[in-house]
């Protein structure tokens, strides 16, 4: 096998995405070397890139939406073996010693943010954006057969995200669903509460999205929440944008006793009124990557054809392209990098 590979590379802030000659990682104890077959384009990824978020020095090699098949195997490695096709989120490994840790809580954005020493994949420690990567093989998932690597690759953020929130709200079956924003979450989390079964309601004040929501599932469309409680109100509103300006107008068309799940990550502040928040038992919970279980069923859902991520492809060679029109929001929904 080559000792160098292909990865990209972030040399700077704000600096291009470039694709060097790089060595080629080898499988340690514990760990798997995996040939990356695709990797998605997160927002999160823009956000280190740009410097909003910063885990290390650079130059950065990113990417936690990697999918791929194992060739090698490091010394203890039992429960992977060379030929699997696995996943690669974000959460690889907890450090085990901390005080966090030692509570036993699941691998999730809860341990990411707790745990005084946590190996994050594209985050802490190099990503997918590269011909090979290796991780611990606690932090990976085995894609079920029916996956392509190409559909696979966004719901190993994107999908797990929002299935995990649904999941997390624990909405009654009979429940009302509402979707604010449609873009790279927002897409999948129409998808994934249709077919739970859920009425969805999708909330977007873009004409241009109307009909791809209903196309998406949709059974409702509305602009705000007036529209939203015209429409019946919604037992759950899954918050999927990047800012929080539209949240306080959702929250018109909550019912009585209903839940917020926040999914989109943002740096500005949220300010709610507290009067119709505390008189209807109205709850907000945060929500990300709630344990690797969601992200199982999330993945099954994909490969039984219930699910559709909608993405554009880019050979390696693009990979410059495909960051900036995600930075600048051309793509929908998902960037993903072949290798």
């Amino acid at each position: 096998m080559a000792t160098q590979m292909q990865a990209v590379v972030v040399p700077k802030v704000n600096a291009p995405w470039e694709l060097q000659n790089v060595d080629r990682p080898e499988a340690g104890p514990n760990q798997v070397l995996v040939r990356v077959h695709a990797c998605a384009i997160c927002g999160t990824d823009v956000w280190m890139a740009n410097g909003t978020l910063s885990f290390r020095e650079f130059p950065l090699v990113l990417g936690h939406e990697g999918v791929g098949e194992v060739v090698a195997v490091g010394a203890g490695v039992t429960q992977r073996a060379v030929g699997d096709r696995v996943g690669l989120p974000m959460v690889q490994k907890r450090c085990g010693r901390c005080d966090f840790c030692r509570e036993q809580h699941p691998n999730s954005f809860v341990t990411a943010a707790n745990c005084a020493a946590p190996i994050l994949t594209g985050v802490n420690v190099d990503g997918a954006h590269a011909e090979y990567i290796v991780a611990d093989v606690d932090g990976t998932v085995l894609l079920p057969d029916g996956v392509s690597y190409e559909l696979a690759a966004p719901t190993l953020c994107a999908g797990f995200t929002v299935w995990a929130g649904l999941r997390r709200a624990e909405v009654k079956p009979s429940g009302r669903v509402a979707v604010v924003g449609i873009g790279g979450l927002g897409h999948l989390a129409i998808q994934y509460a249709t077919a739970a079964g859920y009425h969805v309601t999708a909330v977007t004040h873009s004409p241009d999205k109307e009909d791809l929501a209903r196309q998406l599932g949709a059974d409702k469309v509305v602009a705000d929440g007036a529209g939203l409680k015209a429409a019946g109100g919604a037992d759950l509103i899954m918050y999927t944008g990047s800012n929080h300006a539209a949240l306080a107008s959702a929250m018109d068309g909550l019912r009585p006793w209903g839940k917020v799940v926040m999914m989109g990550i943002a740096t500005d502040e949220l300010t709610l009124p507290a009067l119709p928040l505390v008189s209807n038992s109205h709850q907000i919970i945060g929500s990300a990557h709630n344990g690797y279980e969601y992200l199982v069923e999330a993945l099954d859902f994909v490969a039984r054809g219930a699910v559709k991520p909608m993405i554009e492809l880019f050979p390696k060679d693009r990979v410059a392209e495909a960051y900036d029109r995600v930075a600048n929001g051309d793509v929908r929904f998902k960037a993903v990098v072949t290798y």
